[in-house]
């Protein structure tokens, strides 16, 4: 038992969430770099460096330079076995990132510097509040001209509703940009002059006072980092790790990831004061991680990992006890025993068989189709886990086949994509043609671009004007079922697992239909009945 205790300890896993551009990737790289996994960190845009992102594993994602899909990065790192989730940032792929933060135990909120709060931060951090995730602010792209500290740090207040309390503070920004002060250890890093892109030695300072500050960055710095020091102090309140574990408040770093500015002391930190893994409620108990029995759940499913392979593998988050290869465990929701020979870890595209893996860590199942998201393995035990969102879509198209001797292809292709939950597909009850709802309009092109690079499958879209996707919840022999039935039929269709959805044109059509049909009920989440 006590074995289990110590790898929980050593173990944490986190996300990180951004708006698009503010530098997620970059600093997931630097994280790996910093702790030994690569030799090299990818820029995301740069033409002169050929070397794309690790994270960034899919060949649309390297086009475009943003993330499309959430990638899982492990790393050894003082003792410590850490899970990166890299999500994606950009608004149209929110259903991964919401998925994947019921994976994370604590999560890093990456901040542009020159452009502050953005949507899509103040989106995913409402959803961590919502569930009490501890967050830590990593205030990026120092190197650069951009906001005033204070300034920033009063719209993180303001803007995403937190209580924060800095540990590091910038020395100067843009081209006057010197270092930074850690408060957390008292010492300052410097940047050394040529061309901005070395961390200078870090130089220990037990008393903001000592004159010998004044020598290294300058009087006017100096004098300006004692005021910013004594501001801190006075306005902002100490560093509490119980209030950061309650999410009640989010410590702040500062730095530049693309020059490796400030990315260990936020490692360092981190280690120090992130949670391990975490307690987890069930639809019938709360799971704890040291329990002797295995649990764990599907909150991911990616197909293609490798190109060659035409493989599917199930992200598993373990919740608690030891999951090993080669042993029957029970897949709660088929009641089925399955027993996996070559559980995968993960190091972006790069897998490895591992032979057991400890609450916190993610494992990759191959999978044939079994699984859907949301999905609870466990020992034996008839538990779920609860809280895994799957959304009424707000785009819908129509899928036509481009190449009729692709059919098949094509049929594989979307069936494989929509259980990677990208999308969702309804079929019509009246004709079976076939709409794909998607959260956001640029996984179309991403679907597209899948279908026909791991596929072979060619696609065209129709536009198609509809407001949301409504699950039906009814009994299907009354008459009222059978008098809503007739009049809709047009708008009726089938969802992957054939549970009855109605496709409303506005919000207008569904207020009427719920006044004219009381006992029809129309739910927005597919999982309404577990809900």
């Amino acid at each position: 038992m006590s074995d289990l205790i110590k790898e929980i300890e050593k173990r944490k896993t986190f996300g990180i969430i951004s708006h698009p551009d503010a530098g997620k990737t970059t600093l997931t790289e630097k994280l790996l770099l910093f702790g030994g996994a690569i030799q090299e960190a990818g820029a995301v845009k740069s033409n002169k460096i050929k070397k794309g992102a690790t994270s960034d594993f899919m060949e649309i994602e390297r086009q475009r330079g943003i993330s499309v899909a959430t990638s899982v990065l492990a790393f050894e790192y003082r003792d410590h076995k850490i899970n990166i989730l890299d999500t994606p940032g950009h608004k149209d792929f929110a259903e991964d990132t919401y998925r994947t933060l019921t994976a994370v135990d604590s999560v890093i909120v990456v901040i542009d510097v020159a452009k502050g709060v953005e949507e899509q931060t103040e989106k995913l951090v409402q959803v961590c509040r919502m569930r009490n995730i501890p967050m830590l602010v990593f205030i990026n792209k120092l190197d650069r001209e951009g906001k005033d500290a204070f300034d920033l740090l009063d719209e993180v207040e303001q803007k995403l509703g937190l209580s924060v309390v800095p540990l590091s503070i910038p020395i100067g920004m843009g081209s006057d940009f010197q270092g930074i002060y850690n408060i957390w250890e008292n010492n300052i890093q410097l940047f050394l002059e040529e061309k901005k892109q070395k961390v200078g030695e870090t130089i220990r300072f037990d008393d903001i006072n000592d004159p010998s500050i004044d020598e290294v960055i300058g009087e006017k710095a100096a004098q300006n980092l004692r005021d910013e020091l004594e501001l801190v102090q006075s306005v902002y309140p100490e560093f509490s790790r119980e209030d950061y574990m309650n999410g009640n408040l989010q410590p702040v770093f500062f730095g530049s990831a693309l020059n490796n500015f400030g990315v260990r002391e936020l490692l360092d930190a981190f280690i120090e004061i992130a949670p391990m893994p975490q307690p987890k409620e069930s639809d019938t108990r709360i799971v704890r991680p040291e329990e002797n029995n295995f649990t764990g759940f599907v909150f991911k499913i990616h197909a293609n990992m490798d190109p060659k392979h035409r493989d599917r593998l199930a992200f598993v988050k373990i919740v608690s006890g030891t999951f090993k290869r080669n042993e029957n465990y029970l897949l709660v929701r088929e009641g089925k025993k399955m027993k996996f020979s070559s559980p995968n870890a993960f190091f972006a595209d790069k897998k490895e068989v591992v032979d057991e893996s400890f609450p916190g860590d993610i494992v990759g199942l191959h999978d044939t189709g079994s699984f859907r998201i949301g999905d609870t393995l466990t020992g034996g035990e008839k538990l779920s886990f609860k809280g895994i969102p799957s959304f009424s879509p707000e785009h819908f198209r129509y899928i036509n086949n481009n190449d009729p001797l692709k059919a098949k292809q094509l049929a594989k292709g979307i069936d494989q994509l929509m259980d990677e939950g990208v999308a969702q597909l309804f079929t019509l009850e009246m004709n079976n043609r076939k709409i794909i709802g998607t959260v956001g309009a640029l996984q179309y092109e991403v679907i597209q671009y899948r279908l026909e690079h791991e596929y072979g499958a060619k696609c065209t879209y129709e536009p198609l004007s509809m407001h949301k996707a409504c699950w039906v919840e009814a009994d299907e022999k009354s008459e009222e079922f059978k008098e809503f039935a007739r009049l809709k039929q047009r708008f009726l269709a089938r969802d992957k697992y054939n549970q009855l959805v109605f496709l409303a044109d506005s919000s207008f059509t569904i207020h009427m239909t719920q006044e004219k049909f009381p006992n029809v009920k129309l739910h927005f989440i597919s999982e309404f009945k577990e809900a």
